[in-house]
């Protein structure tokens, strides 16, 4: 319920919160959490630890022996709320080496620790299943382990690329939802319902919709599904349409229909009858607010949102990995809330005096991007790239010349006059390294010429488009362009796949989905020259082996492209690397090279990116360690923890060897020892360094890690030659 036990001493009515967790453990909450963990870990802390640790197989609190069961409880909550019930142990645990081996304190860890530590395994891909049975727990204090699953049914989901029979499930259901909502809601206005990634949703203009409300339409979706109703395709001329429109007074389907770019009222596909959706593989997952056409100062809409599969298993895979991803971003929001996460305390603050979607990077998350920037820079001088700076703003003749100014004004902020010429914060890189590539008449023998630049950007943005680091108004990227001779094509795009695959590798990004897009029907330049670029890239594709899709007519108007998308553990997918050939802005700022026959020719552009910008991706790599940075990337790699402030001054002498070899690291005292390891651990940082009287007269340091354990006592110089080895090979300690 998220309020406390009646229970003032939970140690000494060990009985009475044993039954008080086992009737409110299946629905157990963040806040009881937290309240739980709180209350023991203070018992705990002023009872119970002392300087040579628990006893392995008893607790005494104030001289009375704590029963197993008490630990069984704690472990529970510690990771009730942490793990999703999908969690099995893998292999039947004994209460020694379950729950005796470590303080309790411990139990309230990250679950990637748990997992690591105890052998738990948590589904991290889309898919459903079945609960393990969990341990019960004996009069006599003893756990028995019930009979556990070895094995889960997965349940792989599809997508609507890769199934039709889906896609047409997900556009019929938002006509059933359309129309259920018009037979409970007669004044609402349809307006638009497609399908999306997951699902479908569905635009109406009527009155604020509730969660009750989207349970009393999808009751009569299950009911118009029932009556298996057929869809029929007709096609009417565009005055019958009129006159139908108009009959029915909607609106928005007569814009529809007038709009110069209106072709089909709905192009479907669809199922051949309500009865081929099943019911039970249906769910309206929630309702939000959106402007007509996307225009703000449009009527505000009723948005829908459902999600549609082909059986029930689909369903409940689907739901199991929305849960897992809010059960990650619930932890991580408890551990932002406590102040006590290194990162989260340090990079995305949005400060409304600065304006929206302007990102303050604080200390710590700066050092994650300056060791983001560091290891781009050096791949890409490896990979013979030239790195550039280059200004914030420029004339805006240049961007008058490039044509951003007549396709993409709406995404640019306003000019400024300065002495009397207009001004533009730049929206993108390109036409800067053109001019850099211009700085001299360039000849055949300098090809390839590879540019790349960390670029600050400025673009605009709707406030309410605006997400976190995901969508912002002022973003880096990791821009590069290449100049190269047509017959270069293939074997450059090949190298920056490689580089591509080489950092992402690097962050633990090892799936990809990529789209080859091909010549759209608006394009510039000629069919041979599209021909050989699109050939290029896809033998580059073929040449490294990777599966790809073609998106026929998806390419720019100014050339084809590669779009890669990533996934991350939970199996979701961001859109990340780009690479795009360029017929236009060689030809608009009329760029060329001499030839071998002394001619002037104009050489291939192509535009790349591999992170995309460092916001968005700083953004998915928190999604996708939950958080949990890996040594070599956390901001902070040691902590260094003396037992009493008179060991302070070896501590400092620690520090100073550390940061003087590169290492990342801080002292942190002034709280009893426990409490210290505690702190550390829930702020994540990967290794503890413990210094008491006896590490100062060896000079050494006890090391702790947070995914090892205890490693021992060792020479300051051996701790530092580990972590310089981890740290260079990707590796934990």
């Amino acid at each position: 319920s998220g309020t406390s036990p009646s229970i003032t001493n939970p140690i000494c009515n060990s009985n009475k919160a044993t039954r008080y967790a086992s009737r409110k453990i299946s629905n157990f909450n963040a806040d009881t959490m937290l309240w739980a963990v709180k209350k023991i870990s203070t018992v705990l802390d002023r009872e119970c630890i002392s300087q040579n640790g628990p006893n392995p197989n008893s607790m005494k609190f104030g001289g009375r022996e704590a029963p197993a069961t008490m630990w069984f409880i704690v472990q529970r909550m510690a990771t009730a709320s942490l793990l999703s019930s999908s969690f099995f142990i893998s292999k039947p645990p004994s209460p020694s080496s379950l729950f005796f081996h470590l303080p309790v304190k411990q139990f309230v860890s990250s679950s990637a620790q748990f997992r690591q530590r105890y052998g738990a395994v948590v589904s991290a891909t889309s898919v459903a299943t079945e609960p393990a049975e969990t341990p019960s727990v004996t009069q006599n204090g003893k756990v028995e382990q019930a009979q556990m699953t070895s094995e889960t049914e997965k349940v792989v989901l599809p997508t609507n690329e890769s199934n039709e029979q889906l896609l047409r499930i997900r556009h019929t259901c938002a006509h059933v939802m359309a129309m259920a909502v018009q037979k409970l809601y007669p004044d609402a206005k349809v307006t638009i319902g497609p399908w999306i990634e997951n699902g479908f949703y569905y635009d109406f203009d009527m009155e604020p919709l509730t969660d009750k409300d989207l349970k009393r339409i999808k009751k009569e979706m299950d009911r118009i599904i029932g009556r298996n109703l057929p869809l029929v395709r007709e096609e009417v001329s565009r005055d019958e349409a009129k006159s139908r429109i108009m009959a029915i007074k909607e609106p928005y389907k007569m814009e529809i229909l007038e709009s110069e770019e209106w072709w089909d009222l709905c192009a479907g596909p669809h199922v051949e009858t309500t009865g081929k959706i099943n019911k039970k593989a249906v769910e309206l997952e929630s309702v939000a607010g959106a402007y007509w056409r996307g225009d703000e100062k449009k009527p505000m809409l009723q948005r829908i949102y459902g999600t549609a599969w082909e059986n029930e298993e689909q369903l409940k895979a689907y739901l199991h990995f929305k849960e897992e991803a809010k059960r990650c971003f619930l932890s991580k929001l408890i551990i932002a809330i406590l102040h006590t996460i290194t990162v989260y305390n340090g990079y995305d603050f949005v400060k409304d005096e600065a304006g929206g979607g302007l990102v303050f990077w604080h200390p710590k998350g700066s050092i994650v991007r300056h060791i983001i920037e560091d290891f781009w820079k050096k791949s890409h001088i490896e990979h013979g790239y030239d790195l550039l700076y280059t200004p914030h703003v420029a004339k805006a003749d240049l961007w008058k010349i490039s044509g951003h100014l007549d396709f993409y004004r709406e995404n640019m902020y306003d000019q400024m006059n300065i002495e009397d010429e207009l001004y533009q914060l730049r929206p993108m890189n390109c036409p800067y390294h053109i001019l850099v590539y211009q700085r001299k008449l360039q000849s055949y023998r300098d090809f390839p010429i590879r540019v790349a630049e960390l670029g600050t950007v400025y673009r605009y943005e709707l406030s309410g488009s605006l997400h976190g680091l995901f969508r912002v108004r002022g973003f880096t990227q990791d821009d590069a362009h290449i100049f190269c001779l047509e017959d270069q094509i293939k074997d450059e795009i090949r190298a920056v796949l490689d580089l591509t695959e080489e950092i992402l590798l690097q962050f633990g990004f090892n799936k990809y989905e990529v789209n080859l897009s091909t010549k759209p029907e608006k394009a510039v330049g000629g069919n041979d020259i599209w021909e050989k670029a699109t050939s290029a890239l896809r033998d580059a594709l073929d040449d490294k082996g990777w599966d790809y899709q073609i998106d026929e007519g998806g390419g720019a108007f100014y050339g084809p492209k590669i779009d890669l998308k990533i996934e991350d553990a939970l199996g979701r997918k961001w859109q990340c690397s780009t690479i795009q050939v360029d017929f236009n802005l060689p030809q608009r700022f009329d760029i060329v090279y001499v030839d071998s026959n002394s001619e002037k020719k104009r050489p291939i552009m192509i535009h790349r990116a591999v992170l995309g910008s460092l916001e968005r991706f700083f953004g998915v790599l928190i999604e996708h360690y939950a958080g949990d940075f890996p040594l070599w990337l956390s901001p902070i790699q040691a902590r260094v923890l003396p037992v009493t402030d008179t060991q302070l001054e070896y501590c400092n002498e620690v520090i100073k060897k550390l940061k003087t070899n590169g290492i990342r690291a801080e002292i942190c005292h002034g709280e009893r020892l426990p409490k210290l390891i505690r702190n550390a651990e829930k702020q994540k940082i990967p290794l503890m360094a413990v210094v008491g009287a006896k590490e100062v007269d060896a000079q050494t340091v006890t090391v702790r890690s947070r995914f090892g354990g205890e490693l021992g006592t060792m020479k300051v110089d051996d701790f530092i030659s580990r972590i310089k080895s981890a740290t260079e090979n990707r590796t934990t300690m």
